[in-house]
């Protein structure tokens, strides 16, 4: 990602509506995997670390946080263990982790399938990977150019493209549906218009947040049972086969 994502980023992910709804989300679905004391979690893709409070507070054994990017690490949150390391070469011995967390990261990736394998190299069996995605190529906007993304996903070939490498898919659905098409038409009109934008993060104000965080909690809580068959993001769950 371009350095100013990451500063905006980092300035607004504990408050921002995208950020505290998708650690909600995530709460929710570790809790789901009943969480051992005994568990190595790994992170990768950090960024800033704003996921890093939910894998803290779930009572695992120990949080790990890598992300390539030496401006992540300038701005990112020093509560654990961040290291500076790539996705598809990962500095972790094999079958070492309980619970891999990706939450979009393989749409920055020239080679998506790559990480994907060595996520499931450094997971144990029977260990969880948790990720999120980029959904719809019509969604591409502004964010996708800034935050330099590859691509955007369709559910049926990521499905393909995870049991590939050996992951046994326990859920897959679309969340940030609710909000949908306003994005879709936002993006359209900012690419339209030509407005220069570092961060979508930037658009925002008191008001609007407070709003957005109400309609994107009920989004979460209903989309993993509803599983609506669109939405701005995808997010997984599997298992490494043993």
């Amino acid at each position: 990602m371009k350095p100013d994502v990451y500063v905006v980023e980092a300035r607004v992910s504990d408050t921002h509506w995208w950020f505290s709804g998708r650690r909600k989300l995530f709460a929710r679905l570790i809790r789901s995997l009943d969480p051992r004391p005994s568990w190595r979690v790994l992170e990768v893709g950090a960024g800033t670390g704003a996921n890093l409070p939910v894998l803290e507070s779930i009572g695992v054994g120990q949080v790990i946080a890598c992300d390539i990017s030496t401006d992540a690490l300038r701005h990112a949150r020093r509560s654990t263990f961040f290291t500076q390391a790539n996705a598809t070469h990962l500095p972790f011995e094999s079958n070492s982790v309980d619970l891999l967390l990706a939450a979009d990261v393989l749409e920055h990736l020239d080679d998506d399938e790559a990480a994907l394998r060595e996520f499931m190299r450094v997971l144990r069996p029977g260990g969880h990977l948790m990720l999120t995605v980029p959904a719809f190529p019509v969604l591409w906007g502004p964010q996708d150019i800034v935050s330099q993304h590859r691509r955007r996903y369709r559910r049926d070939p990521l499905l393909a493209l995870v049991r590939n490498t050996g992951v046994q898919v326990t859920t897959c659905f679309h969340f940030n549906y609710l909000l949908f098409v306003p994005i879709w038409m936002a993006r359209k009109l900012l690419l339209a218009l030509r407005v220069p934008v570092t961060s979508e993060n930037n658009i925002n104000t008191p008001l609007v947040n407070r709003l957005l965080t109400g309609v994107f909690v009920a989004d979460i809580t209903t989309a993993p049972s509803f599983k609506p068959p669109f939405g701005v993001s995808l997010c997984l769950v599997g298992t490494k086969r043993a």
